[in-house]
């Protein structure tokens, strides 16, 4: 149980409250650690009885104040003291640790990014590749069985285009996956914008579509395989440079034959119906809010509604959830209101324990980018931009951060520090505020190292880091004797025998450190990523500002092995909380 669950309960039954009640954070430190909101013309009768409890004379409270309508709970020193240790004990996973946890389900496979074959990854699966890394890792830092899983569109009218355009600019080529990957971007370019130019064209792409379902062309398959492979490939690529690795990887193909079985089936039974040779659901029979969809089109092809379903069911045949997410961007809500509808008439209990979450889209100074005109941005080519713009600021410094780095690196290990603080920058940048609306990239503030940008968390934990290893070098180490001399100043001052050395004031660091499993349980039970940036921006300022003012290394100063071990402890959590939304920390900047 943590300080917080003490609190809430304590307060509830000293006070007989039977209701739930909101137990905050004051918005100024200065004001408490908690804060509680009493009826009118209670809080003094209400704090009078709390102080009076064992509670709150013991080891855990050091003032209980009245302001208003609001009773505000002072954290006491000893506290504070014993949270850091358990901080360094429990290290990097100080905040799973002390999580509530999740509660039920516990058993979540979730469902992202989901690629199209012969089609690049652009900034939309990449949005939702780090929103859906973020809340798996999240999510099972607190015990919760997670399985990861991506759905790869590989059959369908794009597929038709993008071998139409590269049989128009010369079929399977030679070179490196990147390169035979850019190309088939070109090809899919040349097909689509074909397609919707030149109807003759278009009807040559459909019937493309249809053999490739139908796998009654020979020359096509075989462009298709080789187009395939080299998607995948790159795909994986990208998934590595990202840090996901998905459980299991499902294919639109594997059910294609299966969602037709599945349609024609429940026509039979009346949930779908026939409509000018195509077969469709009318979603609005079933809720007025919903509209009408088609499952099977007039040459007899299932439709993403058709697959969607037969995919829901044999994802849960493969594992056996007790919670399905399904991560996608925000276009697709009303679609999926209708698809899951349907589903629910098949099979309920799939239905009913699938959960939709989407997201915004990634846009630039221009808007939104769209590949008919050419101006789609893929997931790359944005990380090799901002990683340019990183590299750019190393060579006009000599380094990204001078005061931190020591001899001169190699280009290998430049390029890598600038893909994973480029990385970095990307990922906060979609992660910093709640999921569902759009996000305006600006490159410049995005490298940023004022405030408000992934580096600047990165930095934070590198400089810490730093620290930490100077600390070792002049011999000043955490010394855990400390906890004794804390734990002393802490009840001398309590029990108001001695003035406590101003040296051992409880600190903003401290009074931040703690909250930190609290931020990731709502963020798990929120699917709210942005709740753990905005944490870190918080904690990464403090220390910052801690690191300014206070000589950390000091032989002389008795409290310098605590100051250490509140620069660990920081460095721990900044570490912790940039895993949990999937950023990488380079070991110099």
């Amino acid at each position: 149980m943590d300080i917080k669950e003490k609190i809430e309960n304590w307060i509830k039954k000293t006070l007989k409250i039977k209701s739930d009640f909101v137990l905050t954070h004051p918005k100024y430190i200065k004001n408490g650690d908690y804060s509680f909101f009493a009826p009118a013309g209670k809080a003094e009768e209400f704090a009078k009885t709390l102080r009076l409890t064992p509670f709150a004379q013991g080891n855990f409270l050091s003032k209980i104040e009245v302001v208003g309508n609001f009773i505000n709970f002072y954290l006491s020193k000893d506290f504070f003291s014993h949270s850091v240790k358990e901080i360094l004990s429990k290290k990097e996973k100080f905040g799973a640790a002390f999580a509530k946890g999740f509660g039920e389900p516990r058993k979540i496979i979730i469902e992202y990014t989901n690629t199209n074959v012969l089609k690049p990854m652009h900034i939309g699966h990449l949005m939702g590749n780090v929103i859906g890394e973020s809340i798996s890792r999240i999510i099972e830092s607190s015990g919760v069985e997670i399985k990861r899983n991506t759905y790869e569109g590989d059959v369908g009218l794009h597929i038709a285009k993008a071998l139409w355009g590269i049989t128009k600019l010369g079929g399977i080529i030679e070179g490196n996956t990147s390169q035979k990957d850019k190309y088939i971007g070109e090809a899919y370019s040349t097909g689509s914008n074909a397609y919707e130019d030149d109807p003759n064209i278009q009807e040559e792409i459909k019937e493309i579509n249809k053999k490739i379902f139908e796998k009654s062309d020979k020359n096509l398959i075989e462009v298709y395989e080789w187009g395939r492979k080299v998607s995948l490939e790159h795909f994986e690529e990208l998934y590595k440079k990202l840090g996901t690795k998905f459980d299991f990887y499902f294919f639109e193909s594997e059910v294609a034959e299966e969602s037709l079985k599945i349609v024609k089936e429940y026509l039979k039974k009346g949930l779908f119906e026939e409509s000018d040779g195509a077969i469709i659901f009318r979603g609005e029979k079933f809720d007025p809010k919903l509209h009408t969809r088609v499952f099977v089109t007039k040459q007899n092809l299932p439709t993403y509604e058709a697959k969607d379903i037969a995919h829901a069911i044999r994802k849960y045949k493969e594992y056996k959830s007790d919670k399905s997410i399904v991560i996608t961007a925000n276009e697709q809500n009303e679609y999926f209101k209708v698809m899951l509808r349907a589903l629910k008439e098949i099979k309920p209990e799939i239905a009913d324990q699938t959960m939709h979450l989407s997201h915004g889209m990634l846009k630039f100074s221009t808007g939104k980018m769209s590949s008919r005109t050419g101006d789609v941005i893929t997931a790359e080519s944005l990380i090799e931009q901002v990683k340019e713009k990183i590299l750019e600021k190393m060579r006009d410094n000599g380094k990204v951060v001078p005061t931190l780095s020591v001899g001169t690196p190699t280009s290998a290990e430049d390029d890598k520090i600038a893909e994973i603080v480029a990385i970095g920058a990307i990922k906060y940048s979609i992660l910093r505020q709640a999921i569902g609306g759009d996000i305006i990239f600006d490159f410049d503030k995005s490298i940023s190292f004022e405030g408000d940008s992934g580096p600047y968390l990165q930095y934070a934990c590198v400089r810490a880091n730093s620290v930490l290893e100077k600390a070792k070098e002049s011999g000043v180490a955490l010394d855990m004797s400390v906890w004794e001399r804390v734990s002393h100043f802490a009840k001398a001052s309590r029990d108001k025998q001695v003035k406590r050395p101003e040296s051992f004031e409880i600190t903003e660091l401290e009074k931040y450190l703690y909250r930190f499993p609290e931020v990731v349980e709502r963020a798990g039970r929120e699917y709210a990523p942005h709740y753990i940036v905005t944490y870190l921006i918080e904690l990464a300022s403090i220390f910052n500002s801690f690191y300014a003012n206070q000589k950390i290394i000091d032989s002389s100063d008795p409290s310098s092995p605590y100051k250490i071990a509140l620069t660990s402890a920081t460095a721990y959590i900044l570490h912790s909380g940039l895993s949990l939304l999937g950023i990488k920390v380079p070991k110099r900047m």
